[in-house]
């Protein structure tokens, strides 16, 4: 049994591509930073923790555990949650470079196995208008970052740098599916 520890439904999308059967469960974890905590290590970190906390209420399956933030300039920008600060992080992010770090944990109590991508996003320059037309079309006030890449908000770009670009959306397939077939599943 796979279970994913997510109730996202973009990690749900990119899951369903591998074509394995999985159930969804809210994985309930404190998602607050650590202070001084670097963010590559918070999101292992999380994606552990997702997983371990669905695995305790499914025991014998194995979870998936994910977890995204983007990093500029050394600070964590994590889910706008409104529109004010949507328009606030595309705004200090235009014409600039972002670093978006993903983490995914692969677990069955016995084992964990995990993986991390980093993709760097370079932004173009965006005007003031663009930046609140675009907030107002897509409202990606749950999105790491304000923008959903898979829609609308790749006309944000100049550039994607990644080894994944499922990453970008907030699950590593390349990585997962290594991960899967560690575990002894086959994808495809």
């Amino acid at each position: 049994m796979l279970v994913l520890a997510s109730t996202s439904p973009y990690r749900r999308e990119l899951l369903q591509r591998l074509r394995l059967p999985f159930d969804c469960a809210r994985p309930d974890v404190d998602e607050t930073a650590l202070a001084g905590e670097p963010v590559e290590h918070m999101v292992a970190r999380l994606a552990r923790a997702k997983a371990g906390a669905v695995l305790q209420r499914h025991p014998g399956a194995w979870t998936i555990g994910s977890d995204q933030a983007a990093e500029l300039d050394g600070r964590i920008l994590g889910k706008p949650g409104t529109r004010d600060n949507a328009i606030a992080q595309l705004t200090s992010m235009s014409g600039r470079s972002v670093r978006f770090h993903t983490a995914v944990c692969l677990s069955d109590g016995a084992r964990g196995l995990d993986a991390l991508d980093l993709t760097t996003v370079r932004f173009r320059p965006l005007s003031d208008g663009e930046i609140a037309r675009y907030v107002d079309a897509e409202q990606p006030l749950d999105c790491a970052g304000s923008f959903k890449c898979e829609g609308l908000g790749i006309s944000l770009f100049e550039a994607i740098e990644s080894t994944d670009p499922t990453a970008l959306v907030g699950l590593p397939l390349i990585a997962l599916s290594g991960l899967l077939r560690e575990a002894g599943f086959q994808a495809p």
